[in-house]
């Protein structure tokens, strides 16, 4: 696998604000060897349309992203893939690292998935608070989640569980740490938050609350859940680096209310599904 096919499979809701960035950051990978696989979910704007500019590999699935993901790795062509959302825009040497990390380390232990950071970025005052949350979980095995496989592991595995509609990421991290290495690497994925609205943020993590039994209810995510769902353990993290956390007070302290806000949105949906 001296030069693999790294498929790399993006789905999409109503994206046409972020899908063209996404897709131009993996058309100008340093690595070459590519191919850009993008599963829409019934949009009603220009995503599918802007999508055909970049690649024609657009198909249409629904209803989760989860069943997109893994209709996607049906259509891939590749020996690897690598996960991303429409909202994310790759730095120029992430799938290049992702292939050196697997051709190097495999020959000591096999490597499962390999995760690639994040930090965040947007307008506002809110987002400035997601992009300083984002930036404590680099390095955190219970918080961060592989986005880059090989094709041969991911479907032994069986992908992505689609019955899950939040923690599938984890999910599937956690299914092939049992069995195989996870690996890092250093380059970034960027995640554009847009003009983030708290309102809408705690929506979204209301209607994760409503789904995440199922998730945590999956024995081999029992230990990790523990920690992903402890607001004493996030806060603990986030004390861990006082300088940086209150750096701009003012976003410190934002963070951290924005932080318990989304806990209590998704303890509401929790208990609203029980």
């Amino acid at each position: 696998m001296n030069n693999p096919l790294v498929s790399v499979v993006v789905p999409t809701k109503n994206s046409e604000s972020t899908i063209g960035a996404c897709l131009k950051s993996i058309k100008n990978q340093s690595y070459k060897n590519i191919e850009i696989v993008v599963v829409d979910n019934n949009s009603t704007d220009d995503t599918k349309k802007i999508s055909l500019k970049y690649t024609k590999l657009v198909f249409n699935k629904e209803p989760e992203r989860s069943a997109q993901r893994n209709f996607g790795v049906e259509k891939a062509k590749g020996d690897c893939l690598l996960f991303i959302d429409s909202d994310m825009e790759l730095s120029s040497h992430v799938v290049e690292n992702c292939v050196s990390k697997l051709k190097t380390e495999n020959l000591k232990q096999k490597i499962g998935g390999i995760i690639i950071p994040e930090e965040s970025f947007g307008k506002g005052f809110w987002a400035n608070c997601k992009a300083l949350e984002r930036s404590f979980y680099i390095g955190i095995d219970w918080i961060e989640a592989a986005r880059f496989f090989s094709k041969k592991i991911f479907v032994e595995l069986k992908g992505f569980d689609e019955k899950l509609i939040s923690g599938e990421d984890w999910d599937l991290n956690q299914r092939i740490r049992i069995k195989y290495k996870i690996s890092r690497i250093d380059s970034f994925i960027k995640h554009d938050e847009g003009d983030l609205s708290l309102l809408k943020l705690l929506r979204k993590k209301m209607y994760y609350g409503t789904q995440i039994r199922n998730y945590s209810s999956k024995k081999e995510n029992s230990k990790d859940f523990n920690s992903q769902s402890s607001i004493i353990r996030r806060y603990k993290l986030f004390f861990s680096n006082s300088k940086k956390l209150f750096s701009n007070p003012i976003i410190g302290v934002g963070m951290l209310f924005m932080k318990t806000m989304e806990f209590g949105a998704i303890g509401i949906g929790y208990l609203l599904k029980k």
